[in-house]
């Protein structure tokens, strides 16, 4: 008996920590190899020099660079992911999308369907209208239709994922009210990448809890596209390496009759079939989920103050980044939407 052949894999941008979370994540993959890796300041360096967690799976990867010979690599691979920043994925998308089966993006590049937003909260001008309308949202819960076959992935946000799962199927219901939402979440260091920054050193962050990008943070027009709602998003550091936990207040929409029964009612409909998101009776903890591609969710209604809690935890390097993108790729390529990713979570 023949079997049929793996699906070969290339990741541009492999060195930060979403590109060693794929290489993770892929050699658990058993229909998936990676034959391209690619980082600029890294490049020549062994990804198990890296990150010696990675030497065992990849005794002979050697990073290269990500340059013209690098894009001819690739030429024919069934998927490419894209751990770059916003405006080299921009750059670079262009030239492999019909080179390759599916190119993801785990950037901001094509996350926002509205062109003239990204001047705003990105800081660039997007000049490619016809790539940014065929690219599809990789978040498989909300878009796994289109998902199939997709030409170009944008893997969505870490925050956006656990506020959208949080909050989704309580306004697709018509419970809560699409006005004065706020979404209050916090992530761990591994958020703000691999780069040293002041901000987030050891001295830093041990000990130490803040909220950051007031009023102004750039996954907020990414959360009120996916919901459809007004939101108002207050991001927090938090001194831990791994796990984003939001909590997310909203008000009940007019003429609602709401409760936790209900709102759990609503979440647990929603997601019943799917394999990541769970709804869980008690408070979601980041722990639960450290190294799966799990999503915890869970909702409250407080009579008192008449206010709907709805909470979220995951991953941000799991669930919220690569994993979701892998999800969003098995999905591309039609194999098994789980396969390589772990559903539990690494405890104590």
């Amino acid at each position: 008996m023949t079997s049929r052949p793996r699906h070969r894999a290339g990741i541009l941008g492999a060195s930060g920590f979403t590109g060693a979370e794929l290489l993770r994540l892929i050699a658990a993959h058993p229909e998936l190899d990676v034959t391209v890796a690619t980082a600029d300041s890294q490049a020549g360096v062994p990804a198990g020099a890296l990150y010696p967690s990675l030497a065992a799976a990849y005794p002979d990867l050697v990073l290269a660079p990500t340059d013209d010979a690098a894009i001819d690599a690739v030429d024919g691979l069934d998927v490419v992911f894209l751990g770059l920043p916003h405006e080299a994925s921009l750059a670079l998308a262009p030239r492999l999308v019909g080179r390759v089966g599916t190119v993801v993006d785990l950037s901001a590049a094509y996350r926002l369907k509205d062109a003239d937003l990204y001047p705003r909260w990105y800081g660039f001008t997007h000049d490619q209208p016809a790539l940014l309308a065929e690219a599809v949202y990789g978040l498989p819960e909300r878009h796994r239709d289109e998902l199939k076959g997709a030409r170009l992935v944008a893997t969505p946000g870490c925050y956006v994922t656990a506020a959208t799962l949080a909050l989704a199927p309580l306004l697709d219901a018509g419970l809560v009210a699409t006005t004065g939402i706020i979404v209050d979440a916090a992530s761990g260091v591994s958020g703000a990448g691999r780069a040293l920054k002041p901000d987030t050193a050891f001295c830093a962050v041990d000990e130490n809890f803040n909220a950051y990008g007031l009023l102004d943070h750039r996954h907020t027009p990414e959360i009120e596209q996916n919901l459809g709602a007004q939101v108002l998003f207050t991001p927090h550091l938090a001194p831990m390496n791994r796990g984003i936990l939001a909590t997310c207040y909203a008000r009940p929409a007019d003429g609602a009759e709401v409760s936790t029964d209900v709102l759990l009612g609503a979440l647990r409909d929603a997601y019943a079939s799917e394999p990541f998101v769970h709804v869980v009776q008690g408070s979601p903890g980041t722990k639960a989920t450290l190294g799966s591609n799990a999503v915890h969710v869970t909702a409250r209604y407080d009579e008192r103050t008449g206010t709907v809690l709805a909470l979220a935890a995951l991953d941000n390097l799991t669930k919220g980044a690569s994993g979701g993108a892998l999800q969003a790729a098995n999905v591309a390529l039609g194999l098994d939407e789980t396969l390589g990713l772990p559903l539990v979570g690494v405890a104590p």
